[in-house]
């Protein structure tokens, strides 16, 4: 796109406000239902347990409605990211129904998945809808998905700074301008308080007591920070490789939920693991003020792997929490730090290495837990985000910056590689 003169840019800001208006409206209304709509079928579930053993048929109906009407979006959060880098055609709107009607199904029959991949994709699929509206070339359609990810993400967890930091962090900061900062924390602004207009209350957390800085906090902290970005590495490539897994030996796409859906309710169902399905907040909530089991994280970390391989819909990101949560809350039992403060810092710090977006999660600790906090969360999340390794919940997601240079330098061989 050819540079554009000041007359041009000042008549183009009127455009831009209306889109991130727009955007952040029908993504935040979209974010909205789905969180009503999330609670419902979370509670019919918590109430009648035994639709679990309905997994199966629950698979088979997601698998099924992708397979027949979903091949263009089935990747997910990853078609968001390769439509950002190489831009090719405009994302289907039928990207927000499907992947809307699959977690809900998915959640409602007691597979282990998050929301975040829900919203963003719905955000990005409404937002993307406007380059045909507008008339906007490749360039205008890469800021578009950013909008669409931040509203997405701000709207769903109620914290638009991290929602904002987070979209322009996760691409990387590629083929990035001002004008996109601007315009995606606008936007996630605009999305959050939406949410808000519709009176849809968020999870509350707290961290009542923070230490003193000191050489032992903060040697706790980058020990916190490290079995996090292990806890991450092991979530990624579980994640992967049950997909993996699935396609290889499957191939009849809407069979693979369905088997995968058998297993998983023998042992939700079957062997009473039934804290594991859904988002699990509950879990995370008592994480912060009781000591979680040792194994709650990894058991969470094979659910979900195995829940999102077998082709069941959701996110990644509330799982992350519950798996970072329940880490640090397992590791006051040898860390002399309070409870709370480590199962906050191992709540983002796991996102962040999962991820690779240590400034959007330390951004998101401080919204969610308070300032008080802000230096373990740093600390934590920057360790993690360091030791977590090059493969990420997102496939399509390019590996570049500090990371990237610290492996290359070390490793001697390419990132994709490692």
């Amino acid at each position: 796109m050819a540079s554009q003169t000041p007359k041009q840019i000042l008549l183009s800001i009127p455009k831009w406000i209306i889109i991130c208006a727009l955007i952040g409206i029908f993504s935040g209304s979209a974010s909205a239902f789905f969180l009503v709509s999330l609670e419902w079928v979370t509670q019919y579930r918590i109430q009648h347990e035994w639709i679990i053993w309905l997994l199966p048929l629950g698979g088979f109906l997601v698998g099924s409605i992708y397979y027949y009407w979903g091949e263009s979006v089935v990747k997910g959060n990853n078609l968001l990211l390769e439509e950002y880098e190489k831009p090719k055609k405009v994302i289907p709107f039928k990207m927000a129904p499907l992947v809307l009607l699959g977690t809900l199904l998915t959640h409602l029959f007691g597979g282990s998945a998050g929301r975040e991949g829900t919203a963003v994709q719905m955000g990005g699929a409404i937002a993307d809808q406007f380059t045909k509206i507008f008339k906007l070339d490749n360039a205008e359609r890469r800021i578009l998905i950013i909008l669409g990810i931040s509203a997405g993400f701000a709207s769903v967890f109620g914290t638009p700074l991290a929602g904002a930091i987070f979209a322009l962090e996760v691409l990387y900061f590629s083929k990035i301008n001002l004008k996109s900062i601007v315009l995606s924390f606008l936007v996630a602004y605009v999305a959050y308080f939406t949410v808000e207009f519709w009176e849809i209350k968020h999870t509350h957390y707290s961290i009542p007591i923070v230490p003193e800085l000191s050489f032992s906090t903060i040697f706790y902290t980058i020990l916190v920070g490290l079995l996090s970005g292990f806890a991450a590495l092991l979530f990624s490539r579980s994640t992967h490789f049950w997909g993996s897994l699935f396609s290889k030996n499957i191939k009849y796409p809407p069979l693979r939920p369905v088997i995968g859906g058998i297993v998983l309710a023998i042992t939700i169902a079957g062997l009473g693991f039934t804290k594991f399905s859904g988002l699990g907040v509950p879990v995370i909530v008592d994480s912060f003020s009781n000591q979680s089991e040792w194994y709650d994280f990894l058991l969470k970390i094979l659910f979900t792997g195995f829940t999102l391989g077998a082709g069941f819909k959701g996110g990644e990101v509330t799982p992350l929490f519950f798996v970072g949560a329940t880490l640090g809350s397992a590791l006051s039992l040898f860390i002399p730090m309070p409870i709370a403060l480590l199962a906050g810092i191992g709540f983002v710090s796991v996102f962040s290495g999962a991820t690779h977006t240590p400034i959007a999660c330390t951004i998101m600790g401080m919204e969610l837990f308070g300032i008080e906090s802000g230096i373990f969360i740093a600390i934590g999340c920057t360790i993690a985000y360091f030791s977590s390794g090059s493969v990420g919940i997102y496939k399509s997601q390019i590996v570049k910056g500090a990371k990237y240079k610290l492996y290359q330098r070390f490793q001697k061989k390419e990132l994709e590689h490692l």
